[in-house]
C-alpha cells in the first residue's frame, strides 16, 4: 500500500496577494490549496455572493480545489467565555463559506486544553466546542482542531467528551514535536477516528516547556523573551524547518496515515524562512520523491 493523497498548499505560505498565492500553488505542483479566511478579502463578512462565485471559478480554473479554510480566531482560541458568542458566531460563518467554496473542513485552534477537566475554562471550551460540533455536523461539516497545544492522548480525551464528530482534527506533526515533544505517528493512530485533514511541516524542538508558554492561556502569564534566552541556547523555543532538516520522521509519520487508511489531504504549511516559494516547492518533491508514495 502507498500513499495516493493529494498535496494541498496553504496559499498565505507565500506571503503574496490572494489570487497570486493561489497561482504560485499550481505552479509548485499543489492539487489543492487551504485559504486564511478570518480578516480582509478573504473573511466571510467581505466576500459578496457574486465574489464567492468568481473565487470559486477562478480557484477552479487553475486546476485546484479547496482541501480547507483555516479559521483560526486567535486570542487563546475559545477559552474566554465573553469573547466566544462572537467567536462561534464567525466561525458558523466561516464554516458557511467553506460549505459554498467547495470544502467541508474548516481548520482552527482552540487553546490549550487545561489538564483538569474541572477546570472552568475546560468547561467554556466543551461548551463551545460542542455548540460547533452540533452546527458542523448538520451541515455535514468539520472544524478541524490543529494538534500541538497538548499531547494527542489528552486531545482525544477531549474530543471524546463531545458525543460526535463535528469537531474532529487537523493534524499537524511538526507542532507536536516542536512544541509537546510527543510522537506524531504514535498520535495518528491514537486521533485516527478524528483526523479529517493533514498539515505536512517540520520542526525542531529547542527548549522543554509548558505548551502555554508558546501558545498562551487564559489567566497564565507567559514568561520573557529574556527568560527563555537564559533556558535556550538558542534563544528559543522551536524553530520550524523545511521538510527532512527537522525531527519529523516522516517515514513512520506517513506509515501511520497509510495504516489507518487516511485518504484526505496531505498540506503543506510553511510559516517561518526567506524563501517560502522555493521551501513549498521543495517540500511537494519531497513528498513526490518519498517512498511512500505511489
Amino acid at each position: 500500500m502507498a500513499l495516493s493523497n493529494k498535496i494541498g498548499v496553504i496559499a498565505d505560505s507565500f506571503r503574496l496577494g490572494l489570487r497570486e498565492g493561489l497561482a504560485k500553488s499550481r505552479e509548485v505542483g499543489a492539487d489543492g490549496v487551504q485559504i486564511y479566511a478570518v480578516k480582509g478579502e478573504m473573511a466571510p463578512e467581505n466576500l459578496s455572493p457574486q465574489a464567492r462565485s468568481e473565487l470559486r471559478r477562478y480557484i477552479e480554473s487553475l486546476g485546484l480545489e479547496i482541501s480547507a479554510l483555516c479559521g483560526d480566531l486567535g486570542g487563546h482560541g475559545f477559552q474566554d467565555k465573553d469573547a466566544n458568542p462572537a467567536k462561534i458566531e464567525k466561525s458558523k460563518r466561516i464554516l458557511d463559506l467553506a460549505v459554498e467554496l467547495g470544502t467541508n473542513v474548516v481548520t482552527t485552534h482552540i487553546g490549550v486544553v487545561p489538564q483538569d477537566p474541572g477546570d472552568p475554562v475546560y468547561a467554556e471550551m466543551q461548551r463551545a466546542c460542542e455548540e460547533l460540533a452540533d452546527y458542523a455536523t448538520r451541515m455535514n461539516a468539520y472544524f478541524a482542531i490543529e494538534t500541538g497545544p497538548e499531547t494527542a492522548a489528552h486531545l482525544k480525551a477531549f474530543l471524546d467528551t463531545l458525543g460526535g464528530k463535528g469537531v474532529s482534527v487537523n493534524f499537524d506533526p511538526a507542532n507536536l514535536v516542536m512544541v509537546t515533544g510527543d510522537d506524531p505517528a504514535a498520535g495518528v493512530r491514537l486521533l485516527k477516528d478524528y483526523i479529517v485533514h493533514t498539515h505536512v511541516k517540520d520542526g525542531i524542538r529547542y527548549l522543554e516547556l509548558d505548551p502555554r508558554e508558546v501558545y498562551g492561556s487564559v489567566g497564565y502569564e507567559k514568561m520573557s523573551r529574556e527568560a527563555i534566552a537564559r533556558l535556550s541556547p538558542e534563544g528559543r523555543i522551536y524553530r520550524e524547518v523545511p521538510l527532512g532538516e527537522g525531527k519529523v520522521d516522516f517515514d513512520a509519520y506517513f506509515a501511520a496515515l497509510q495504516e489507518i487508511g487516511y485518504k484526505g489531504y496531505l498540506t503543506i504549511e510553511r510559516e517561518a524562512g526567506s524563501d517560502p516559494a522555493a521551501d513549498i516547492r521543495q517540500a511537494v518533491e519531497f513528498i513526490r520523491r518519498h517512498p511512500a508514495w505511489e
